[in-house]
């Protein structure tokens, strides 16, 4: 796997929509894994023998323009989530101060172990919206896949969810790469 061709952050600044404001959702099924209203860990682990999480960066930065608007500084990790060691999914989750300062053990002991593990497995974390967005074939998005030696063809899609934490809200975006979007369509 070469990401050598960009840095961290790899994620870029997004126009999100609600689902059912989108101009154009993609065809299913992968429509239907972007509305999931469960668990993408849980759902990507029933596709493959062997999960993994690699990560790419993670660290105190600032948003991109309109990621965070109430925010100045967030915790920002970005990972791929890899099936049989093809990345699938790439991942950026943005941490407001106050829930990292309030939670910081549990995510900085993430480690290699994915998010959703943590996020669905206590009550005190409570899935929120789920948004929408396409990236087009130059976005920084594609080509992270086209270093993978994943062939972009069209817009990725991805979705974005916020999960709540008492007053904190945390923000975990997901992009479906290539190689995830011709396995989904053969499902």
């Amino acid at each position: 796997m070469n990401v050598t061709s960009l840095s961290f952050p790899y994620g870029e600044s997004i126009q999100w929509f609600c689902a059912d404001r989108a101009d154009k959702l993609p065809p299913s099924p992968l429509k239907e894994w972007l509305l999931a209203p469960g668990s993408l860990t849980k759902k990507l682990k029933t596709c493959c023998h062997q999960f993994e999480v690699k990560i790419l960066g993670e660290g105190q930065l600032a948003p991109f323009k309109d990621e965070y608007p109430q925010q100045g500084s967030v915790w920002v990790r970005e990972v791929l989530l890899c099936l049989d060691t093809v990345p699938w999914v790439f991942a950026r989750t943005l941490i407001p101060q106050s829930l990292m300062s309030e939670r910081e053990a549990d995510f900085l002991a993430l480690g290699s172990r994915p998010l959703g593990e943590l996020l669905f497995s206590q009550d005190n974390f409570v899935p929120g919206r789920i948004e929408v967005a396409n990236f087009g074939t130059c976005s920084r998005l594609a080509h992270l896949a086209e270093s993978l030696d994943q062939k972009v063809e069209h817009s990725l899609w991805g979705r974005r969810r916020y999960f709540h934490h008492g007053q904190d809200e945390m923000i975990v975006s997901e992009i479906f790469l290539p190689a995830a979007e011709q396995a989904i369509s053969q499902l």
